[in-house]
C-alpha cells in the first residue's frame, strides 16, 4: 500500500476510535440537586426540578457519535437526557421524560420531543442500565437504546434548537441532565465518523 494511503487509512482508524469524555462540571441550573463525578460514574440527584453536569471544552459540531450507559435511580421522569451540538446550534435527546416513557429530540421546527415525529415510548426499569448511541450528521440525527434504533430524523433545511423557556443553554455545549429524577451515567465516551 503506497504511503499516502496508508497514513489516510490511519487517520481514517484514529478518527472512528472511541475516545473517553471526561471534565464534567456540576450545571447550575435553577434549584439544582447535587451532582456528582466518582470513578468515572456521574450520579445526578434529584433537582427541584433539574440536576445536571456540562463538558464546557470544545466538542465537533457534527460528524460524531456519543455512546454511554444510563440508569434511572429514583424517581419518574428523564434521568440521562444529553444536551449536544447540531452544527450551529443544540439539540437535547430526552430519556424517558413528560411522566417517565417519552424518548426523543427536543426541538425540531420548534417541535418538543412530545411533539414531533422522533418521539417513541419506551419503558425504563429503575436501576437497570441501558446502552444509549447517539449519531449527528449533517443530514441525520440517529439514535438507538440497547442497540434498538429508536431515531432517524432527517435533519437538512430543518430548524434545530434546544427547547424554548428551559434552562437547557446551561448545559451547552455538552451535557446531561435529570428532571425530578435521580440518574447515574457510565462510559460516555464519543468517536468522530469519517
Amino acid at each position: 500500500m503506497p504511503l499516502v494511503l496508508t497514513l489516510l487509512f490511519s487517520a481514517l482508524v484514529a478518527a472512528q476510535s472511541w475516545q473517553p469524555l471526561t471534565g464534567w462540571q456540576e450545571t447550575k441550573f435553577t434549584g439544582h440537586g447535587k451532582a456528582r463525578v466518582e470513578n468515572g460514574e456521574i450520579f445526578l440527584e434529584n433537582g427541584a426540578p433539574m440536576t445536571g453536569v456540562t463538558r464546557t471544552a470544545a466538542f465537533p459540531k457534527t460528524n460524531y457519535e456519543i455512546r454511554f450507559e444510563a440508569a434511572r435511580m429514583k424517581g419518574g421522569d428523564f434521568f440521562a437526557s444529553l444536551t449536544f451540538p447540531v452544527g450551529d446550534s443544540h439539540c437535547t435527546w430526552v430519556t424517558g421524560g413528560w411522566g417517565g416513557d417519552i424518548v426523543g429530540l427536543s426541538s425540531i421546527d420548534g417541535w418538543d420531543a412530545s411533539d414531533n415525529e422522533t418521539r417513541t415510548y419506551f419503558t425504563f426499569e429503575t436501576a437497570r442500565y441501558y446502552s444509549f448511541r447517539l449519531q449527528v450528521t449533517p443530514s441525520h440525527l440517529r439514535a438507538w437504546i440497547d442497540e434498538k434504533q429508536i431515531v432517524s430524523a432527517p435533519i437538512a433545511g430543518r430548524q434545530i434548537s434546544l427547547r424554548p423557556r428551559a434552562e437547557l443553554h446551561l448545559n451547552t455545549p455538552l451535557g446531561f441532565s435529570s428532571y425530578n429524577t435521580a440518574g447515574a451515567i457510565r462510559k460516555v465516551e464519543y468517536r468522530l465518523l469519517p
